[in-house]
């Protein structure tokens, strides 16, 4: 069982694969395409188009067919998917025409249209290592970017020519530079115009960056690699927007002043939309853009003391252009729209999926854990329905009256897809994924007095009366949550759990869903806040459930659960016997200005923050085991952060363990062998550290 569950989680990539995703409905409502690979076990995903009257599903883009199945990926390809985190193969994500009726796509660096028409798929003549191609509304035209320029092609396949490129190494066209993809969630570069004679490009430039050589140990005649990586405190890339016309005519945009470039809309809706913040997040200012002169006008403004968050989705226009936005009103995230709020307190708005008459989005409700689809189909709040039913967390996909929606939930594995056409089911996309062998017996519980949110994992077949040893696996921090109604998210904790331990998973404060003032409460005070609610988590779960055995606690986690487990042996060893920092944060100078800023300010302006909320100064204060584990090649919390605790450890005389992993990048091992052989060596390494059989 041990071995079998840990390969396959590998293998089907924590049981993802053969999942469908990236659901794409005709305005007529006749088709949805999305993408799902043939099989639980198969990493390449293949494009699918439904019908949605009969239900008949057909495939559009095979790999296996279109390269014989050896797929070979391009460094910037590569840059991509890691920023997204993205582990599939084959057709990964794909855009299409206004119809939903030809989808472009790049496969081994070569550009690929498919008609979901007449379902044929053919290769365009164009430069490569190509990169994320779109195809224009109209479907006559598909733009994409090689040797970092922008590029134009008939979707017949002639007239492949540059609209636009670098003037050096250093610049590029229509790509989204490290921040925006890391951190504001936007993966591209350029948007089509609705009449699909024009593109917003962005300029970007990297020559004021710093510059970082990530080595390979484990191979020293290889070149480092050298990443323009903006630290906290040191330069961005600069962005310059100009909108340039398949005639070849170019209009630069006046952005102003703001630091950083968020997102774009264009729609027939109203013209051209940016969004757009200053260095310091405090506000975030959406312009008007007119397409013939470049020049911008303030739409509206947000601002907030500490920051202001970035919503997915907008800002948008409706059809019959209102402006849509989020804003933060009486402490929640609010549907704003022709600048009235139109959602009710309490329902915390986490993104905008689409935008036409009405406004479909998703947000949660008195349960922070479940997120339900919903929409706006006019006036005040009253307007506002629930379309998803069901206990879980949703989302959805829209076109004309079909709906596509997506629920994960306690009671299944795996996603469950319906289509509906109104409120009525038509029909169901499949899963093809495995089945896990196991199903988690999740406690999801609210705790403290701060109401935690928290997730509690016993050993399967657990005797009451019975001591367990404890362990913690959070992330806790900002952006992500981990308690949520959806069984996957606990299959590997019950994996965990079944080795021997009492598994607790907390959401502190920081984490999204529970309205900004939650969320801003770690302003300045990663360190306190999110440490005090995973000991409060713990004091009050165990007050509740006796049989938790807090003198052998330990804690695990990744990226900044890996910054908490150090935190947490470092600070609170009279709670924490033993952690795992996996990628850990250990010095937040390191990492990047937008995350980092965000929350503890610039460090030249709050040097004392950044010295309180980092680890390296701790080092000497270390009396527990700690192992720290970071991958060689990670370009996002590079290992830089666990070498410099680790010589401060050793520095201090403190012991502790160090384990590097050359080859891989911020995303843990998925070769099913290593990937097995790595968590046993956690699970046998936790069980030395707390002496517990």
């Amino acid at each position: 069982m041990t071995n079998s569950f840990l390969r396959l989680q590998a293998r089907t990539q924590r049981f993802t694969l053969g999942t469908p995703r990236g659901f794409q409905v005709s305005p007529d409502g006749s088709r949805v395409l999305f993408l799902r690979s043939a099989s639980g076990e198969d990493r390449l995903h293949i494009l699918w188009k439904l019908d949605v009257a009969t239900g008949e599903e057909t495939r559009l883009a095979d790999p296996d067919v279109l390269l014989g199945g050896h797929e070979e990926l391009s460094p910037e390809e590569r840059t991509r998917r890691e920023r997204s985190r993205e582990q599939a193969g084959g057709v990964v994500g794909d855009a299409t025409d206004a119809d939903v009726r030809i989808a472009a796509f790049a496969l081994s660096g070569k550009v690929f249209v498919a008609d979901a028409v007449t379902g044929e798929t053919r290769e365009l003549a164009t430069e490569t290592p190509a990169i994320d191609p779109r195809p224009n509304p109209t479907g006559t035209h598909v733009a994409y970017v090689a040797g970092n320029a922008l590029r134009v092609v008939a979707v017949d396949g002639s007239g492949d020519r540059a609209l636009a490129e670098p003037d050096g190494p250093d610049q590029a066209c229509g790509v989204a530079e490290f921040i925006a993809a890391e951190e504001m969630g936007r993966a591209r570069g350029y948007w089509w115009s609705p009449d699909g004679t024009r593109l917003l490009v962005a300029f970007t430039d990297r020559s004021a960056v710093r510059r970082w050589h990530i080595a390979d140990p484990a191979n020293p005649d290889a070149e480092p690699n050298v990443v323009s990586y903006p630290a906290a405190g040191t330069d961005n890339v600069t962005v310059r927007l100009a909108i340039v016309g398949l005639d070849g005519s170019t209009v630069d945009v006046d952005r102003g002043d703001d630091e950083y470039f968020v997102s774009a809309h264009w729609s027939a809706g109203g013209p051209l939309l940016i969004a757009q913040q200053p260095r310091d997040q405090r506000r975030m200012a959406v312009r008007a853009v007119d397409a013939g002169t470049g020049a911008t006008t303030v739409l509206a403004e947000d601002t907030d003391d500490r920051w202001v968050e970035i919503v997915p989705g907008v800002p948008a226009w409706t059809a019959d252009e209102r402006l849509v936005r989020v804003a933060v009103v009486d402490g929640w995230n609010r549907l704003v729209v022709d600048g009235k709020e139109v959602t009710p307190p309490g329902l915390q708005v986490r993104s905008v999926l689409d935008v036409g008459d009405d406004v479909l989005f998703t947000g949660s409700s008195e349960d922070p854990t479940q997120v339900h689809v919903y929409r706006w189909a006019g006036g005040d709040a009253a307007g506002v329905t629930q379309v998803s039913t069901s206990e879980g967390v949703h989302t959805a996909a829209r076109g004309g009256d079909v709906t596509v929606l997506a629920a994960w939930s306690m009671a299944h594995a795996g996603p469950a897809v319906s289509v509906l056409r109104g409120a009525e089911v038509v029909c169901e996309v499949a899963s093809l994924a495995v089945e896990p062998p196991l199903t988690p017996d999740v406690r999801l519980m609210t705790v403290g007095e701060r109401d935690l949110r928290v997730a509690l994992l016993y050993p399967t077949g657990h005797q009451p009366g019975t001591k367990v040893p404890v362990l913690l696996d959070p992330y806790g921090g900002p952006h992500a949550q981990r308690v949520m109604s959806a069984r996957n998210s606990y299959l590997g904790a019950q994996w965990l759990a079944d080795q021997g331990f009492a598994v607790l998973i907390a959401d502190g404060r920081g984490t999204p869903g529970r309205g900004a003032e939650w969320e801003r409460e770690i302003a300045f005070d990663f360190a306190g806040a999110t440490l005090a609610d995973q000991v409060d988590a713990l004091q009050a779960v165990a007050a509740e459930h006796p049989d938790l055995d807090l003198s052998t606690v330990a804690i695990r986690g990744w990226s900044y659960g890996g910054y908490l487990s150090a935190l947490a042996v470092l600070r609170r060893p009279d709670v924490f016997h033993a952690a795992i920092a996996g990628a850990p944060v250990t010095e937040w100078r390191l990492y990047d200005t937008h995350y980092t800023e965000r929350y503890l300010g610039h460090p030249d302006e709050k040097p004392e923050v950044y010295d309180r909320n980092s680890l390296i100064d701790d080092a000497p204060a270390l009396e527990r085991p700690l192992l720290i584990i970071h991958g060689l090649a990670d370009d996002n919390v590079v290992v830089a952060h666990s070498v410099r605790l680790s010589a401060a450890l050793v520095a201090a005389g403190r012991p502790h363990s160090l384990l590097p992993l050359p080859g891989v990048t911020h995303m843990t091992p998925q070769d099913d062998e290593v990937a097995e052989n790595f968590m046993l060596m956690q699970i046998r390494w936790l069980r030395t550290a707390l002496g517990v059989a």
